[in-house]
């Protein structure tokens, strides 16, 4: 963990510090220990997808899902998904029930194959042949992670920061690459593809390109795949690598981890407790699917968004300050012991404070470099007004030039372009060019304030930033409590963050999670765990 420097803007106390991170750790560790207990539908799809199994029936149902729901059934009797899918499947494909696993996937799902608990000697054939298969995938991870790696050193990268990242979204893919395009010769640094209203809460990956998202493109591999493409050969155009996001969260986030990572994606966002909070996803669901997703992500490469900006769109963005700095040190916990290092970890915070409020762009500076403070090593994701804007489209211009201002003030790593419209229309292509403008003008013309600016000691804003440190440890103290196995539990279902009370027994894709027994294998888990 980063360690705190005696030249702090802030003058954060250093034992302050410190105690925040120890008291997040015991918040998070629990809720470690409880995903290394269970399993979930998604987490042995994604460990199918690994080794190899895609595409889905003439329903468009994926073969993935096909194949795990047979597994479940045929052995409810035994615990169903206790003991993983790794361990039957395999121990069928030995058995001859088929040639490969798509064709044990296209005779799942025609009723005509039965699973068994293969035990003994039949348990470690099957063991070892799950491990070579889901292996050759993991090893893919690696090499496109290469890819990135050298393609970064053959054409360039971006030549500052903050990366401007900036949001495509139209609902057909073959739409959205052009435009992805022309953001990118306009200055965009990073595309972020939105997924399609709604993904997030159906639990099967879609198949192929699609044209009729919602608000948004469905995640796909096809579509990644198309994009990333695209993106590359506007990379080699412009002589620096431009950078792909898309979203793993809801019920699918391994899957979704998992091919993204297949596809050379860059970043993804991946925050432990926005689906909770935000789509009722059942908080083990999310907490066992996010670890998974994560060591995925760590052994990819590919840079984590988290969502902590979202709290302040739903409470007072000054009086909840403090749980956007808890969440980024509990999302800060999480991540690394999923293996993620500290330039993989795009903590979230907004610009979200009304404008009303007196000394509004001073409590803005604030927050933006406690978190700046805090996480010293981190991309951090710095996300542009929303909630507060409104028609007036000149004072919506305004203000997203006081949040790029912010930015630059604070070296923010990641700067999502914010647009006049946002969050009152659907922005046009205009509004995009004048976003875009405004951040060129900004960076170029400040984009190293951050190197002179240093808030009195003393003064509002370095008083401001130890009030909400202070705050957010007294929070943690009270999700510790006396060591409750269930805090951080129990504080969600409380309406701790956000304002969304989410109880640990309800919430969407409970059913899906499922308690290991002694006999439980995944090699996926088995070779992400081990060192590279």
């Amino acid at each position: 963990m980063a360690a705190q420097t005696p030249t702090s803007r802030l003058a954060l106390p250093p034992e302050l510090v410190t105690r925040a991170r120890e008291l997040a750790a015991q918040a998070g560790a629990p809720i470690v220990d409880l995903a290394r207990r269970h399993t979930t539908v998604s987490v042995e799809r994604a460990t199918l997808r690994l080794a190899g199994l895609g595409g889905a029936d003439a329903d468009g149902i994926p073969w993935v899902n096909r194949l795990v729901d047979t597994v479940r059934a045929d052995l409810d009797a035994d615990g169903g998904l206790a003991h993983g899918v790794s361990l039957p499947v395999w121990d069928a494909l030995l058995r001859g029930e088929a040639d490969d696993l798509a064709g044990l996937a296209e005779k799942a799902g025609a009723g005509s194959v039965r699973f068994r608990l293969p035990t003994g000697d039949d348990a470690d054939r099957a063991g070892q042949a799950a491990r070579q298969a889901v292996g050759h995938g993991i090893r893919r991870l690696d090499e496109r992670r290469a890819e990135r790696e050298q393609l970064v050193t053959e054409i360039g990268d971006a030549p500052r920061k903050p990366w401007i990242y900036l949001i495509v979204a139209t609902g057909d893919i073959h739409e959205d690459i052009p435009q992805a395009q022309a953001a990118a010769r306009e200055g965009a640094d990073v595309i972020a593809v939105i997924r399609s209203t709604g993904q997030s809460l159906l639990d099967y990956v879609p198949e192929g390109a699609t044209r009729e998202g919602f608000a948004g493109t469905y995640a796909t591999q096809e579509n990644f795949r198309l994009m990333r493409a695209a993106l590359d050969e506007t990379s080699r155009e412009l002589g620096r690598y431009v950078r792909l996001t898309n979203y793993a969260s809801g019920l699918c986030m391994p899957e979704i981890a998992a091919l993204a990572g297949l596809e050379r994606l860059d970043m993804m966002l991946n925050d432990s407790m926005y689906g909770i909070l935000f789509r009722d996803i059942n908080p083990i669901r999310t907490f066992v699917d996010q670890r998974f997703s994560r060591q995925v992500h760590a052994r990819a490469g590919i840079i984590i968004n988290t969502g902590e900006d979202n709290y302040l769109t739903t409470a007072d963005a000054v009086e909840a300050a403090h749980t956007v700095t808890t969440s980024q040190l509990l999302n800060e916990y999480f991540a690394h012991e999923a293996g993620l290092e500290d330039w993989q970890l795009g903590l979230g915070h907004a610009f979200e404070i009304d404008p009303a409020v007196p000394d509004s762009f001073r409590l803005e500076l604030a927050h933006a470099l406690l978190a700046r403070e805090l996480f010293p090593d981190a991309p951090l994701k710095w996300m542009p007004p929303t909630r507060h804007m409104t028609g007036d489209i000149f004072g919506g211009y305004l203000l997203d030039g006081f949040f790029n201002l912010a930015g630059a003030l604070t070296g923010q790593g990641i700067l999502l372009v914010g647009m006049m419209t946002e969050a009152v229309v659907t922005p046009w292509l205009s509004d995009r060019d004048l976003a875009l403008r405004n951040v060129r003008y900004v960076m170029e013309s400040a984009g190293k304030l951050h190197e002179d600016f240093h808030p009195a000691p003393d003064g509002f804003i370095a008083s401001r930033g130890r009030e909400v440190l202070g705050e957010c440890v007294r929070l943690l103290e009270r999700i510790v409590g006396d060591g409750h196995e269930r805090g951080l539990l129990d504080a969600i279902g409380d309406g701790t963050f956000g304002l969304m009370k989410r109880p640990a027994d309800r919430g969407r894709g409970l059913d899906g999670v499922c308690a290991k027994s002694e006999t439980y294998l995944n090699p996926a888990t088995d070779i992400l765990q081990e060192a590279p």
